[in-house]
């Protein structure tokens, strides 16, 4: 059963406290206390009645709870959220018939008397009486309005909403005392504003703005005559006299006001008769509230700029400060969402993947060297329906988003920066085998170090046999050769690579620490898709990390004044010299030229990227940039149980689902439509020099200019790693399939890359191409 709110109807208990209520303050007042200066009440009743002199001075009036509006970069409306849909406005901006006929019905004595109308008690105790019920009511306008303010004090609060409107002898008493302080310090014409702002009018619509366009759709001060009086006829029960849901009562009530109005002489009896012949003429506008109602498929975004103002310092010392703050309203948020973007973002995501798929997408676009989030979309769209959520794929799940998904080889670059930071040169060569077993001892960070289980040691392998070694850092990373980058990070250590996420903001998405284990080299741990286009905006800001922002500024209004809030700042560090992003960003442009990612390649502008691809095809990725924008598309089944084999997505078949294939063309789209019409920028470019010969051949016999792999078939991983360039069988090799095809599994139900390989929780993971 709902709650009973300010203005709902009384059921016979409260009828009868209310009828001894009115009795009683009558002879209070009559007996002369009903003025401060007289003292204590004296009613005898112990613990029901304060002393009238004992009661605080000052009545404490919160800000009314407003709507807040989520604004984009260029000022247009993404969503409206409130607790309570009120706008607040002037007296002068309602119209003069909703004055008139709220006064007329509700207090009609109110510009002759004063906080309490003795001669209305009097009326009242006399009819009511008679009759054996509360048929009149004797609370002021001035009452009633102290009354809400309890109410909206009270919030959400059951509790301290019943406490609010309790019929009881000691709330009318204090309801009075604070309503002469009101009359002393506002005024009538300020009192009747404030009444109208903030009395319910049923609908979800508190105040007679809000009421007015909820059910005529225009603004107060449009109201005529009729519509005024059915407005000021619902204040007394908002449910019984709700014109959506009983047209009838609704309208017996309507005229019953424009009666009393001609009674007083606000209207002639004729517009009265007129106006009570009229239909309702309703036009209802359905509240629109919340993130679900975002345009441009921006309800994740907008739930990413209410998590951000929950949670960050910035907007109070703690959550329930904060959330006080947001439930109050009267916010305007002007974020960083880009339209643009956000309208190409969302394109893209509906033109390749379907709300109904087996599998989702989410993609996330951020400015280099601002940290400024551009777009955030997905497929599966915000909503509690089918095909819909509220998880926001998009983010870590302590903003709103789930586990995350792992990364593949898109780490990669992360291990490459690291490597080159600690001084490796960008031609170096490794043997990198088609199979292997992991390296072992890796140091690690304090002084411990990485153990293979040498029983039963972990291994991984290459996307295809075709790809053998030697390679260099070039050409390994156009093609993704999971081999090397694990030579690498053995080589250097994992500590660094650790470090080096960390200056970059790549971090697990569910929070926890990533582990000290060479297997990350492959993307083994689960991050968002927004981590993943943040860090990839480092390269593209020559080496500068900004942490994510989505608010650009915050103003509030309360009552007539407004005031601007500080808010959330981007900070930027460096993360890396330019000369280590300015290799990468040419070792990644090698990935759309010609390598994994071509098929995402932007036409006209520069750009870089790198493909992922996770074991048994959960997960796929493309994360890349220009040096005006980057972004990450991830595409996987969020609950990871589908495949992504022999799967149909966006009306497309798929054999096998890999980066360059849906993660690129999703991200291509996405990104040429962002930067339609934005300037052309070019990256930095250095000279990568080969480490290797490039004219050998690739003959199939593995004969001249073929390539030794190393290995020897399953059992020798090892030498190809410990024996350099040469060892094992010719393998030499014709070119492999045009896209990466990983064979190497994890069992089922694997999630976590750190806990497969025995217990030294080196897992294989997701680490493809």
């Amino acid at each position: 059963m709902p709650k009973k709110r300010s203005g709902g109807g009384l059921s016979p208990t409260q009828q009868a406290a209310k009828f001894l209520g009115v009795s009683v303050l009558a002879g209070a007042v009559l007996a002369g206390i009903a003025l401060p200066a007289v003292g204590a009440l004296g009613l005898a009743a112990k613990g029901s009645v304060e002393s009238f002199d004992e009661l605080p001075a000052n009545l404490k009036t919160p800000p009314l709870s407003q709507r807040t509006s989520i604004l984009d970069a260029d000022g247009g409306q993404i969503a409206t959220v409130y607790s309570r849909d009120r706008t607040v406005v002037p007296l002068k901006d309602m119209s003069p018939y909703v004055q008139k006929a709220i006064v007329a019905i509700e207090d009609s004595r109110f510009y002759e008397h004063g906080a309490v109308d003795l001669k209305g008690v009097l009326r009242a105790l006399n009819k009511n009486a008679r009759s054996g019920e509360v048929a009149q009511g004797a609370s002021t306008l001035t009452q009633q309005y102290v009354k809400n303010v309890f109410v909206e004090e009270a919030g959400d609060d059951p509790t301290k909403v019943a406490q609010a409107t309790q019929q009881t002898i000691g709330r009318k008493i204090r309801e009075l005392k604070y309503a002469i302080q009101v009359e002393e310090e506002l005024g009538k014409k300020k009192i009747l504003e404030n009444y109208l702002n903030i009395t319910f009018f049923g609908q979800q619509a508190y105040g007679v703005e809000a009421a007015a366009r909820r059910y005529f759709s225009k603004s107060a001060k449009d109201l005529n005559v009729q519509e005024a009086a059915l407005l000021a006829g619902i204040v007394q029960s908002p449910s019984r006299y709700d014109p959506v849901n009983d047209e009838a009562e609704a309208t017996k009530r309507r005229n019953i006001v424009l009666r009393r109005m001609a009674e007083v002489g606000d209207i002639s009896r004729a517009q009265a008769a007129e106006a009570m012949k009229a239909p309702l003429g309703l036009k209802v506008s359905k509240p629109r509230n919340g993130c679900i109602t975002a345009v441009k498929g921006a309800g994740f975004f907008c739930d990413y700029v209410r998590e951000v103002f929950l949670t960050d310092p910035v907007f109070g010392k703690s959550r329930k400060a904060r959330a006080k703050i947001w439930n109050q309203g009267g916010l305007t948020i002007r974020t960083t969402m880009d339209p643009q973007a956000q309208d190409a973002a969302q394109r893209s995501i509906k033109d390749h993947v379907y709300k109904s798929d087996d599998v989702a997408t989410a993609a996330t676009v951020v400015q280099p060297g601002t940290g400024k989030i551009l777009a955030m979309g997905q497929s599966r769209p915000y909503g509690f329906k089918k095909n819909e959520t509220q998880i926001n794929l998009s983010v870590d799940q302590s903003m709103g988003g789930g586990m995350g998904y792992q990364p593949g080889s898109t780490f990669k670059p992360i291990v490459a920066a690291a490597a080159l930071e600690d001084g490796m040169p960008s031609n170096k060569v490794y043997s990198s085998p088609y199979r292997m077993a992991y390296p072992s001892p890796v140091s690690a960070c304090d002084g411990k170090t990485w153990q293979n289980d040498r029983s039963n040691p972990a291994r991984l392998e290459n996307e295809n046999e075709s790809e053998v070694g030697p390679y260099d850092m070039k050409e390994a990373t156009a093609k993704s050769v999971n081999t090397y980058y694990v030579q690498m990070i053995s080589d250097i250590g994992i500590c660094p690579v650790t470090t080096m996420a960390k200056k970059m903001g790549v971090v697990r998405a569910d929070g926890d620490k990533m582990p000290q284990v060479p297997s990350i080299a492959l993307g083994t741990q689960e991050m968002s898709p927004l981590t993943m286009a943040n860090a990839y905006a480092t390269f593209a800001s020559r080496g500068m990390y900004c942490t994510p922002v989505a608010i650009e500024s915050v103003s509030q209004r309360v009552g007539d004044a407004s005031k601007k809030l500080e808010v959330p700042k981007s900070t930027c560090s460096r993360a890396m010299s330019e000369e280590t992003a300015d290799t990468i960003n040419g070792l990644l442009k090698g990935v759309v030229e010609d390598g994994t990612g071509s098929k995402a390649g932007l036409d006209g502008r520069p750009s870089a990227g790198k493909t992922g691809t996770t074991d048994e095809r959960y997960a796929a990725w493309f994360v890349g940039y220009t040096p005006n924008m980057a972004g990450a598309v991830w595409v996987g089944d969020p609950a990871h149980k589908r495949k992504m084999v022999n799967i149909t997505i966006g009306g497309r078949s798929h054999s096998k689902v890999f980066g360059g294939e849906v993660p690129g063309p999703i991200w291509r789209d996405m990104m040429s439509g962002a930067l339609e019409g934005k300037p052309v920028e070019r990256f930095n470019d250095v000279h990568i020099p080969d480490g290797i010969d490039r004219d050998r051949g690739d003959g199939d016999d593995g004969g001249d200019g073929g390539r030794d792999d190393g290995n020897n078939g399953d059992n020798g991983g090892d030498d190809g790693f410990i024996g350099g360039l040469v060892g094992g069988n010719n393998n030499g090799g014709g070119g492999g399939e045009p896209f990466p095809t990983p064979s190497f599994s994890i069992p089922e139900g694997f999630f976590r890359g750190q806990d497969n390989g025995g217990s030294n929780g080196n897992g294989s993971g997701g680490r493809f191409g």
